[in-house]
């Protein structure tokens, strides 16, 4: 067993190795800090700029971020401490439903319901409503862009969240509530300063492990996030190229220019290392918020 769990540590430093050592050439090149940093992405002149790539994943899944994580933990809180047996008994297959749904139908929803209706109503109401708002801005939108992303995204999140959430609250005791009641705390005080408090490492492993999968979904966001690099997005209505589409779409393909295989090898080692970031940054923050008693 011990054989077996190290193994399965391993993996992930034979998958990082493997990229580093299919990355190397471009690297030996070209410097990392150059790679990450440059907004020129045109193999056939030797430009592999990532920095677009780079902005266009966090916009879409830091979006996808937003809009998802406080319904998630909203609905797991109800579904554990307000939900009865027959909710629960319904709602909870529906959404544990959702994660068995291939990505590729996702993205085909996505198409023909959330970019139409970006189009035809959100953008041009932004246009005229929101045009000096931060980040909300529409020019000319065609429905394809970060928003569309973002909602496909937080939706294919969703049942991840909440079901670790879920299981994670309803591993709290009981009597830790009983001994609230008893304390003449009601049930939202009981859920809120101590159900919640006590879960509160579980919670953030949740939401790590929905945002890490958020990182790398490639298919449904490659449909509808419209795939362009021509500027930086300033906007969620803007299009945008994430990481994993980059890969998807160019991998296997004009292979004959020089360091085409290693450029794209080399942005799957970053994306690696960016989910890998994100689990330390939010391992770290929980570790502080349980050393200080949040």
């Amino acid at each position: 067993m011990l054989a077996i769990t190290t193994f399965s540590g391993l993996l992930v430093l034979l998958i990082a190795a493997a990229l580093y050592l299919k990355a190397r050439p471009l690297l030996g090149i070209h410097k990392l800090g150059s790679v990450i940093l440059g907004s020129t992405w045109s193999p056939s002149n030797g430009q592999f700029g990532l920095k677009p790539y780079i902005i266009g994943t966090f916009w879409v899944t830091g979006l996808a971020a937003v809009l998802a994580v406080p319904l998630c933990v909203l609905a797991a809180i109800y579904l554990s401490e307000y939900a009865g047996p027959r909710t629960r008994a319904v709602i909870k297959p529906i959404i544990d439903l959702l994660a068995g749904i291939p990505s590729v139908v996702y993205g085909v929803w996505g198409v023909i319901v959330v970019v139409p209706f970006i189009s035809d109503v959100l953008g041009p109401y932004a246009a005229i409503h929101w045009k000096r708002i931060p980040f909300l801005a529409a020019e000319d939108t065609t429905g394809f862009s970060i928003l569309a992303g973002g909602i496909v995204l937080a939706i294919m999140i969703i049942p991840v969240i909440v079901s670790v959430a879920d299981e994670v609250l309803r591993a709290i005791p009981t009597e830790c509530r009983y001994a609230s009641f008893a304390l003449g705390a009601n049930r939202l005080e009981t859920v809120t300063k101590v159900v919640i408090r006590k879960a509160l490492p579980g919670l953030v492993a949740a939401v790590v492990l929905g945002v890490s999968r958020a990182l790398g979904e490639t298919m449904a966001v490659l449909m509808v996030v419209g795939n362009n690099v021509e500027k930086l997005p300033t906007s969620v209505f803007d299009r945008a190229y994430p990481l994993p589409a980059l890969i998807a779409n160019n991998y296997g393909e004009t292979m004959s220019i020089p360091l085409y295989d290693s450029a794209l090898l080399t942005a799957a080692l970053v994306l690696m290392v960016i989910v890998l970031g994100f689990n330390i940054l939010a391992r770290v923050v929980l570790l502080r918020a349980v050393r200080e008693g949040v």
